[in-house]
């Protein structure tokens, strides 16, 4: 999985880009086609904010979060992130075990 971090009107230090990289590195648990992740990190007076887009399995999932303090707003957005993922994962799954669209209809015994 490739991370790229970036930071707007911000600094990435490379403890704040370790700790983005290890949570979102957690993401791939869940769902192990996870190829790309784009994050950008900005500051806007005293909102700190966050926003990542995934790649996964050709379909992109975006979330953004802002608060206080920036880990904070790290937090959130994985949290976001997720719970969309495992909702993704949920739904291929469920698309993938259905029976058909036609019903089975039994033989009649004679």
């Amino acid at each position: 999985m490739q991370i790229d971090v970036t930071g707007q009107h911000l600094d990435v230090t490379p403890a704040l880009r370790d700790y983005i990289t290890g949570k979102l590195e957690r993401l791939e648990r869940h769902f192990d086609k996870v190829t790309n992740v784009h994050a950008v990190l900005s500051v806007e007076k005293l909102r700190q904010k966050a926003e990542a887009t995934i790649n996964v399995n050709g379909t992109s999932l975006h979330a953004n979060a802002e608060d206080g303090d920036m880990y904070a707003a790290i937090d959130a957005l994985v949290d976001k992130l997720d719970r969309q993922i495992k909702k993704h994962k949920e739904k291929i799954t469920n698309h993938h075990r259905s029976e058909g669209s036609l019903k089975k209809i039994p033989l009649a015994e004679e």
